[in-house]
């Protein structure tokens, strides 16, 4: 595994969501598309045709998406949420911190694992993921913010994510 492909944990219905959306995508959504284009391309002059550059445009996102969702699947552990509290925070946790005064509670993972809940949810990626990720309930870590402020927070508490 390099260092670009971080697994990703998912929950079974998470998995099955974004599998089902990536066979969509790559099967009918791209007939679809593909429709679009040949009767916007049926219209005459493609460099002022607005119709045709939009279904192109649509395209373009559509096959980022599906790049965007065969990487997750193909790096996503599935199923119960891993770890312990006791062994520190992981992703896939609902974790409860401290900062600046004020508790704030998120899933430590990746968006499309929270499906619909809401909870606010941060990647191992992030400022504050990183900084909490391996440390214990009780711990306290810094770690610089987006804004160049420099932040303490302190783990209040950590609990896999159900879902």
């Amino acid at each position: 595994m390099t260092e670009t492909s971080a697994v990703t944990w998912l929950t079974q219905e998470a998995y099955d969501r974004l599998n089902a959306e990536l066979e969509h995508l790559s099967g009918p959504g791209r007939a679809e598309i593909a429709k679009k284009i040949e009767e916007a391309r049926l219209e005459g002059d493609l460099r002022e045709n607005g119709g045709y550059h939009a279904a192109k445009e649509e395209q373009g996102k559509q096959e980022a998406r599906i790049r965007q969702l065969r990487a997750l699947l193909h790096n996503a552990q599935v199923g119960e949420a891993p770890g312990n509290a006791d062994d520190g925070v992981t992703s896939g946790m609902v974790v409860t911190v401290e900062l600046a005064g004020d508790e704030m509670t998120f899933l430590l993972g990746h968006r499309e694992v929270s499906g619909h809940t809401d909870l606010d949810v941060y990647s191992e990626q992030s400022p504050l993921g990183a900084a909490i990720l391996g440390r214990r309930i009780g711990e306290t870590a810094a770690y610089t913010a987006p804004n160049g402020k420099e932040l303490t927070v302190r783990i209040v508490a950590a609990e896999p994510f159900i879902g």
